[in-house]
């Protein structure tokens, strides 16, 4: 059992890497539930005062990636238009790799400048607000990905302390 729950578990990190860059993904409370399940293999004794505070901050992150963005574009007199074409143009950039990993940064930034110039925004001030939606997204990415590798670093390391526990077979 506690195998299994370490390769979940491991899935689980993954899948919140991931979703620390897709919107449709809350990574770190996914990165946590990928921590928890580690800590509920027998092998690894319970640390609730670290998943207390592991989940507190995938919690506080999660709140601010809505935040952010949101203070980005308003900072950058942008409109909600403009922070949905953020979202739409990074779908852009992961379904359709047309400019690779570079895609991730221009995408999202061209869809912020269409929803601000569809929301009849001159050129300029489209700029500027794409520019702030973009600067918050990527900022909430970031911080997003950060909390999302120090949790798989959290993961790997204490897998690492108990593998003879985790992996008794093979001690």
């Amino acid at each position: 059992m506690d195998i299994a729950l370490l390769i979940i578990g491991f899935l689980f990190m993954f899948v919140g890497l991931l979703g620390s860059f897709l919107p449709v993904l809350p990574g770190p409370p996914i990165s946590w539930i990928g921590l928890l399940l580690l800590y509920l293999t027998k092998a690894v004794p319970d640390n609730w005062w670290l998943l207390g505070i592991t989940l507190a901050v995938a919690l506080i992150v999660f709140a601010l990636d809505y935040i952010i963005p949101a203070m980005g574009t308003k900072k950058f007199g942008g409109t909600k238009a403009g922070m949905l074409g953020t979202t739409i143009g990074l779908l852009v950039a992961i379904f359709f790799p047309i400019l690779g990993p570079i895609g991730i940064i221009v995408w999202p930034f061209v869809g912020a400048l269409v929803g601000e110039l569809l929301n009849k925004a001159d050129k300029k001030t489209a700029t500027k607000a794409a520019f702030g939606s973009f600067l918050g997204f990527l900022t909430g990415t970031f911080l997003k990905f950060m909390v999302t590798i120090v949790y798989l670093g959290l993961f790997i390391t204490t897998a690492w302390e108990y593998k003879s526990a985790l992996f008794p077979y093979f001690d």
